[in-house]
């Protein structure tokens, strides 16, 4: 084996490849609804407060006919939502129609959708149904009233600010989120695909919530987060809980990368050009690249990076053995750091 191995520029050999940040911009929300002509089944709710003239009195001024409404574009009267016809309009805050089904949210719910259903006696009826006045917004109302129809909006593209507000907006209304944000629901996957961006506020928000189904596959995108810049504010809305979960996850990977490089390539038959005494240099420069490594210790570390800092101990082997030891022990250190949790503990 060369003495080069010795003399060799390790700040070269030990450097690090830069990975190029791949993050996905965010989607514009798109529009939930669309002004339309109101058809004779809304003429006479579309104003939140129907005037005196709902009688139909004979002095009624005809309606003006360049008069436009607000209807959602999914939950319209000829939508097939469901095999039944709606019965039920909601109106959000900023006058937008929904057309949908009074038993469907009342199953949903477990207060009467805050106690607005069944609507009061003296709710205005039209031919669709009563029309009850909400306080969210039709952004808020449509990604509820998805969840509740077990339907996935993201062709809407809803923001996640306008996610998380929907979260609370359903405790509100008495929808249970452990079984509407399950694994495989449509709205836990519109979350998660969330994480790339907002990993921590994601995490947080589930933490918040006790949604353990959603936190652990988040919890994969924070291990490129440093824990020293968690604020205080933070760290109360993820809760003791699920910040334990979260530190536990960065030592126990911190952990496992040290031991696992710790053991070094093992040592071949000694030949007439490479005894035991030139194989502890290849020891002795896998220690040093490793505690290169073992030094920062990143959650993260990508085996390609890893790769690139211990590969090129081979460049300077004259041994064919010992370059083969290395890539031996590489391929069995690549393969062992693939298969550490990257996820947080358990549900105990």
């Amino acid at each position: 084996m060369s003495n080069t191995l010795e003399n060799t520029d390790w700040d070269f050999v030990l450097q690090f490849v830069s990975e190029p940040l791949d993050l996905e911009m965010p989607v514009p929300e798109k529009p939930v609804s669309e002004r339309t002509e109101p058809p004779n089944s809304i003429a006479l709710t579309q104003v939140p407060t129907p005037p005196e003239s709902f009688a139909a009195s004979p002095v009624d001024s005809p309606q003006d006919e360049n008069t436009f409404v607000s209807v959602s574009t999914t939950f319209f009267p000829g939508a097939h939502n469901h095999s039944l016809p709606p019965d039920l309009v909601l109106l959000s805050s900023d006058s937008v129609f929904f057309y949908v089904h009074t038993h469907v949210l009342l199953s949903a719910s477990d207060n009467s959708f805050d106690s607005l259903l069944p609507p009061s006696p003296k709710t205005k009826t039209g031919p669709m149904g009563p029309v009850v006045l909400v306080s969210e917004s039709s952004t808020i109302l449509n990604i509820l009233l998805h969840t509740v129809y077990d339907m996935s909006c993201s062709h809407y593209s809803p923001s996640f600010e306008s996610l998380a507000i929907t979260l609370s907006v359903m405790t509100t209304y008495g929808i249970s989120l452990r079984s509407h944000v399950a694994r495989a629901t449509p709205l836990h996957t519109l979350l998660l695909s969330h994480a790339p961006l907002y990993p921590l506020e994601l995490y947080a928000l589930a933490a918040s919530y006790d949604l353990y189904d959603l936190a652990v596959p988040t919890s994969s995108h924070l291990l490129s987060f440093s824990l020293a810049s968690l604020t205080d504010e933070m760290a109360e809305r993820i809760g003791p809980r699920y910040l334990k979960r979260l530190f536990f996850l960065h030592f126990g990977r911190a952990d496992a990368l040290k031991r696992l490089l710790l053991p070094p390539p093992h040592p071949h038959p000694p030949t007439p050009t490479c005894d035991f005494l030139e194989q502890k240099k290849l020891t002795r420069a896998w220690a040093l690249a490793s505690a290169y490594l073992a030094w920062d210790a990143r959650p993260d570390l990508s085996t390609s990076t890893m790769e690139s800092a211990l590969a090129p101990l081979g460049d300077q082997l004259s041994c064919e053995s010992c370059r083969r030891a290395l890539h031996d022990r590489l391929k069995i250190l690549i393969v062992q750091w693939s298969v550490v949790k990257v996820r947080t503990l358990p549900h105990p």
